[in-house]
């Protein structure tokens, strides 16, 4: 199908088709013609249910993606891409709020009500120079999908459904600003989907790297380099002995761990720089790990501080992301619906494979929730690569929005059709207390690198 246009927001028509759970089950069957579809397996009436509405509104979700993969905006600047989302689902009967906790492209979406609020996730902003080469067009159509499918069957679990469209991943924490601000307060559990390279990798026990985001200013006094070099202190220094600290710290820090960075010093040659930055990006697999580095790092910092005679100011433009905790049940359920989508095996992951970081690292360690990988099959380009922004545009793309909307949506109705698991899930959200607000909640808007 044609995308939609780039500079007009689509018009929409995604109300749920009306059909009898039965009804559903035989519609969802004969749909042998999609791309998305497998073997019938275990999927209960419910199940099958939300996936018939799924697919009754597959046009619609899919020139959505393309009109958001069209038309890319950055982080906290997803006006149009915000505006297409709220408007696919006020169509189908939900209430939406754009600019939800104060944030002006987060859109908080809600229908019905009940003792469970499944909270599904989108996001939609882009990379700059790249566009949408990490699927976030893919992500947003999805979770709209899911959203649309949970509707159809939310008086059937007793269940509440929110959609949360969350800005800036890339650049900006938006969940971690809206996590402080109270968006997943009153959630029980939470799924979104990322947009992955080919190859389907099993949600279960896959993870991602957290993420610490450090800009460091060293503050010397300068001097002119010829004529009086020892009357100055040398910011640039600080900033080079930071680099080959950083290097000699690499043997003696876990193999997980990954640190970059960038730096800037001095405006001309014949001046001692007095101010010099550089920016440090330390990622692990495990908390623990993490945890080590960027205790480590901060010292090599203050230890060419004092080796220079420098001062130094450490600054965090954008929140760090916590690694993934991905719920195990939920996670199983994801797996099992997709394999039947795809009507193959779906590889478990390796000793050591993460994706990478993520703000919904976050969520998960707050509350009960997934973040399942989805395969573009058939292409090899990997994310935030020109090629991937064209292959989540590209028919492969489109299988994978409606396989993960179909995939979400079945986990999340046998989660609450499994008595244990709805159980554990309730219990688990009275036990919790509100997420206590931290430093993001009242901060400017951050602006970094991340995802």
């Amino acid at each position: 199908m044609s995308p939609a246009s780039a500079n007009t927001p689509p018009a929409h028509t995604l109300a749920p088709a009306a059909a009898t759970p039965a009804a559903a089950a035989a519609a969802a069957t004969g749909a042998a013609a999609t791309a998305t579809t497998g073997p019938a397996g275990s999927a209960s009436p419910l199940q099958l249910l939300a996936e018939h509405t799924i697919r009754a509104a597959e046009q619609e979700l899919l020139a959505l993606s393309h009109a958001i993969g069209a038309d890319p905006e950055l982080g906290f600047e997803e006006h149009r891409a915000a505006a297409r989302v709220a408007a696919a689902l006020e169509a189908a009967g939900f209430s939406v709020t754009v600019g939800a906790y104060g944030l002006p492209t987060a859109i908080e979406a809600t229908y019905g009500a009940g003792p469970v609020t499944i909270t599904v996730v989108g996001e939609y902003d882009a990379l700059p120079g790249v566009g949408h080469a990490c699927g976030h067009n893919i992500i947003a159509a999805a979770g709209v999908g899911a959203a649309l499918g949970l509707r159809a069957v939310a008086e059937q679990l007793g269940c509440r459904i929110v959609f949360l469209g969350t800005p800036a991943e890339e650049n900006g924490g938006g969940k971690v600003i809206m996590l402080e601000r109270g968006a997943w307060d009153e959630s029980t559990f939470s799924l979104m989907i990322h947009a992955a390279d080919s190859g389907q990798i099993r949600t279960v026990g896959g993870s991602s790297q957290a993420l610490d985001y450090i800009e460091v200013t060293f503050r010397g006094r300068p001097s002119h380099a010829a004529f009086a070099p020892h009357q100055g202190i040398n910011a640039g220094n600080a900033v080079t002995l930071t680099e080959v600290g950083i290097g000699l710290l690499r043997q003696q820090l876990p193999a997980d761990v990954i640190v970059s960075s960038i730096s800037v010093s001095g405006s001309a040659v014949n001046v001692i720089p007095e101010l010099a930055t550089i920016q440090l990006e330390t990622r692990g697999n495990s908390a623990v790990s993490w945890a080590t580095a960027k205790a480590r790092v901060r010292q090599v910092v203050a230890g060419a501080a004092l080796a220079t005679g420098c001062e130094y100011e450490i600054t965090e433009p954008t929140p760090g992301y916590a690694p993934l905790a991905q719920d195990p049940d939920l996670a199983e359920f994801f797996d099992a619906a997709l394999a039947e989508l795809r009507g193959d095996s779906v590889a478990s992951w390796g000793p050591g494979m993460t994706a990478g970081s993520t703000d919904m690292g976050d969520v998960s360690q707050y509350l009960p929730a997934i973040h399942p990988m989805v395969a573009l099959d058939g292409t090899d380009a990997m994310p935030h690569q020109h090629a991937f922004a064209a292959a989540a545009q590209s028919p492969a793309g489109d299988v994978a929005v409606l396989r993960g909307a179909i995939g979400l949506a079945r986990a999340a109705v046998a989660a609450l059709e499994d008595d244990g698991v709805r159980e554990r899930l309730i219990e688990a959200q009275r036990a919790r207390a509100p997420h206590p607000r931290g430093v993001w909640a009242d901060a400017p808007l951050p602006c970094g690198t991340a995802g």
